[in-house]
């Protein structure tokens, strides 16, 4: 997974369409929500496979900024962490991946554009990148 742009056009980018209040508080609860909810997937599949993801999602943020990296580390940390303090099995990661993939697209009809990963895959990476700058005002113009 190649970084082609940097972390501040890739926000911007997100940011065309994610501008109306109501879609972006469903994104900034449904985004760690779906990231979760595959972290708990992939852990009850496989650990080996998901610390291999867990470590190329961690290479990918940090060809964008160190300080990304480390913030997307710890939230990634306090999943494997939640995932492994619930019981095993599917259906409860089943359940919230479904249902904040509705409240992401509730979001987007309300803000009447489609979903940036339509336009690149790479946006499903992106959007816990939003949160994260969003939430913890992490600089988008230094590595």
């Amino acid at each position: 997974m190649a970084a082609s742009k940097n972390l501040a056009q890739w926000l911007a980018e997100y940011n065309e369409s994610h501008r109306h209040p109501h879609n972006k508080a469903l994104h900034w609860l449904c985004v760690p929500a779906i990231f979760f909810s595959i972290m708990g997937l992939l852990i009850n599949l496989s650990a080996i496979l998901a610390a291999a993801l867990t470590l190329a999602v961690t290479l990918f943020y940090w060809r964008l900024s160190t300080a990304l990296a480390f913030a997307m580390a710890l939230f990634m940390a306090a999943c494997w962490a939640l995932v492994w303090l619930l019981p095993p099995g599917y259906a409860l990661y089943w359940a919230i991946f479904v249902a904040a993939w509705i409240g992401q697209f509730v979001g987007h009809k309300l803000e009447g554009k489609k979903p940036s990963f339509f336009q690149d895959l790479q946006f499903l990476l992106i959007g816990p990148a939003w949160v994260a700058v969003t939430l913890f005002g992490l600089k988008t113009d230094a590595r």
